[in-house]
Formats: C-alpha cells, sequence, structure tokens
C-alpha cells in the first residue's frame, strides 16, 4: 500500500476515534450518556449487521454468549463509561484515559494469561503509569469522571484479551457488528434502569447520533481493520498514540476546553509508554521475519 495513503487513513481513523469524544459531549445536550451511546451502538451494529448477513455467523450458542462478552466489555462497558465520564470531565482527559488501555493489556495478558513481554515494555507500562499518575495525582480530589475514564480503559483492556483468545474463531466483520448490537442494546437498557432518559429531538441530536454511529462506528471500525490488515499489526498499532491527541484538539477545537498544563506532560508519558510497548512488539516482529527468511 502506497505510504502517503497509508499515512493519510491512519490520520482519518485515529482523528475520527478521538473527536469521538468532543462530538459524544456535544451530544450530551440534547441524549442523556447511557441513551446515546445505546443509540449510536444500536444503530451502527443493526447497519453492519446488513452488511454482514450472507458472511459465515456462530452456530451455537457458545460462540454467541462469547460474542456477547465482547460486546459486554467492548461497547456496554467502554462506551458506557467514557459518556458518563463526560459528565464531570473534559473531553480530552477522557480519551487520555481511554488509550492506556495498551499499557494495561501488558499487565492484565501477565497476570491472567501467562504472556510474556521484554524488559523494554515493561519500561513502556512504567513510563505510561507515571503518566497517569501525573495526570491524575496533581488534582486535590479525584472526581467521579476520572474512575470512569480508568474505567474504559480497563473494560476496552480485558476486550481486547478476549478478541485475542476467542476473535482467530469467528469472522472478524461478524464480531465486530454483532457485538456492537449486543452492547447498544445493553446499553439502552441500563438507560432505562440507571438513568433518566433524556431525549431532546432535533437535527443537531439526529446529525450528532448519525456522525457518531456511522463515521465513528462503522467508518472507524472498517479503516482500522483494513489498516492492520495491510500493515504490520504492532508497528500499526503503536499509531494508537495519536487518537489521544485528537481528542484534547478536539476539545479545543469544538468545546473550548482548557487543558491544563499537568494534563500535557502527564498526557505525553502516557503516549511514550504507549509507543514504547507497541513499538518494541513490531521490532521484535521484524527480527523474527529475518531471521525466518534466512
Amino acid at each position: 500500500m502506497n505510504r502517503y495513503l497509508f499515512g493519510l487513513m491512519v490520520v482519518v481513523t485515529t482523528s475520527l476515534m478521538g473527536s469521538s469524544f468532543a462530538v459524544g459531549k456535544m451530544g450530551l445536550t440534547y441524549f442523556s450518556p447511557l441513551l446515546l451511546v445505546g443509540c449510536r451502538f444500536t444503530l451502527a451494529g443493526l447497519i453492519m449487521a446488513m452488511f454482514v448477513r450472507k458472511r459465515p455467523r456462530p452456530g451455537d450458542l457458545r460462540d454467541w454468549s462469547k460474542i456477547m462478552s465482547v460486546g459486554l466489555f467492548q461497547t456496554a462497558g467502554v462506551m458506557g463509561c467514557i459518556f458518563l465520564s463526560l459528565r464531570t470531565i473534559t473531553a480530552g482527559e477522557s480519551s487520555i484515559l481511554t488509550f492506556t488501555n495498551p499499557l494495561l493489556v501488558i499487565v492484565l495478558g501477565t497476570l491472567f494469561l501467562g504472556a510474556k513481554y521484554r524488559i523494554s515494555q515493561w519500561i513502556g507500562v512504567v513510563i505510561g503509569c507515571a503518566g497517569v499518575f501525573i495526570t491524575l495525582g496533581v488534582h486535590m480530589q479525584l472526581q467521579t469522571g476520572t474512575l470512569l475514564g480508568m474505567g474504559s480503559a480497563i473494560s476496552w483492556a480485558i476486550s481486547t484479551l478476549l478478541i485475542k483468545k476467542w476473535g482467530g474463531s469467528f469472522d472478524v466483520w461478524v464480531l465486530t457488528s454483532y457485538q456492537m448490537l449486543f452492547g447498544g442494546l445493553l446499553l439502552l437498557v441500563m438507560s432505562l434502569t440507571m438513568e433518566t432518559p433524556k431525549l431532546i429531538l432535533g437535527v443537531s441530536a439526529v446529525l450528532i447520533l448519525l456522525w457518531l454511529a456511522i463515521m465513528a462506528s462503522i467508518v472507524q471500525f472498517a479503516s482500522w481493520f483494513f489498516l492492520l490488515k495491510q500493515g504490520d499489526p504492532g508497528k500499526t498499532s503503536a499509531f494508537l498514540f495519536l487518537a489521544p491527541f485528537f481528542g484534547v484538539l478536539s476539545g479545543w477545537l469544538l468545546l473550548g476546553e482548557v487543558i491544563e498544563w499537568f494534563v500535557y506532560v502527564g498526557g505525553s508519558l502516557i503516549l511514550i509508554g504507549i509507543f514504547f510497548v507497541n513499538w518494541t512488539f513490531s521490532a521484535r516482529t521484524r527480527r523474527k521475519a529475518k531471521v525466518t527468511s534466512s
């Protein structure tokens, strides 16, 4: 693939990831948090399910339960925590906290799956954790949104490990569409039982919902999976560090958010840590490929 086109797609995809935080916060003017994210992923899941209806689907209840488990953590857990966090913290802070998930994958993978990682990857985890401490520790008190932002990262890390364990037995597009659909329906149920639903219909509300469902969900997922197939997954994943940058940038452009200096310092350390984790994996993969070819 042409490297300039690849670079352009990386920027577009990560900007969609990051800007969804600011657009989502704009949507809270018209929707309650769980209702907004529930409508977003139910709509996105239904649209994707129509496109993948001819692809091989799970054949038994056990496989469907695995997809539901992924949807519980990847869509309901991650997105529910993100949108609830936006009530009390900025879109930039929420995006920084959420994208610490690659660091947590290292820790949880070691604890629960017996995965082995290089020293340099653990150095990345230490740097990233220092960034989290600086980002949060300067506050005199932790806000509810801060804890929810951390919860979204933990939930994302769990779903990543589940996909790593089960994903090979499913068509990736079928898994993506149905986990979004199940997670979206679960969020709608949570909206009815855990919050007072708010819905103010209007042109702005509809445009925000469509943007989140189509551009920030379907197009984002499709583009990201395409990039992972085109290049080395480890090297490509390193570009995720751009997403929180776009989260902070879009919060400033769309919402006029002011980010304190310590958030920039902590966020930079988090991004460096994530880069170390992913870039090391990429380099190791290339070395193995050279040994194999020789």
